[in-house]
């Protein structure tokens, strides 16, 4: 659908504006997409990341090391971390380096969740970039990478 008509309006000061304005609404239309899907989990989307991230990390990771990695990094991983213990989808564990520092490492039951919602991901994210080849999906991911320098 084109912008124009999602956000019904059809004058922009430039290019840029509209892009800038695309981007947004883009960023936000998908990141819906994704949120819903994990809802049925009972996760949000910086949920979802952690259990990435800790899932593909060789060893448990301090919350700094978390937030390091998380795609949105504004978020409070702490308190993040905090909500996947309550579900005992991670656990703490004490450094074996650093004896005062706390590490997070991902549970079976988190591997289980993480799996099942990677797949529900999956299956939205081809539904959406269904509209795409594969060359045009490889030259958006270009411009974005092109976007941020």
């Amino acid at each position: 659908m084109k912008l124009e008509k999602a956000i019904q309006q059809t004058k922009f000061e430039d290019e840029y504006q509209k892009a800038s304005i695309n981007l947004l609404f883009s960023g936000s239309w998908f990141s819906g997409h994704i949120g819903r899907s994990l809802k049925t989990f009972g996760i949000s989307q910086q949920q979802f990341n952690i259990l990435r991230i800790l899932k593909g990390a060789q060893k448990p990771l301090s919350v700094k090391e978390l937030t390091s990695r998380m795609l949105d990094r504004s978020s409070n991983a702490s308190r993040l971390v905090d909500k996947l213990l309550d579900k005992r989808f991670v656990e703490r564990t004490v450094c074996q380096t650093d004896r005062r520092q706390v590490e997070v490492a991902i549970t079976e039951k988190g591997i289980d969740l993480i799996d099942k919602a990677s797949k529900a991901v999956k299956e939205i994210t081809q539904n959406i970039f269904s509209n795409l080849s594969k060359n045009e999906a490889k030259e958006l991911s270009r411009l974005l990478d092109l976007l941020r320098g």
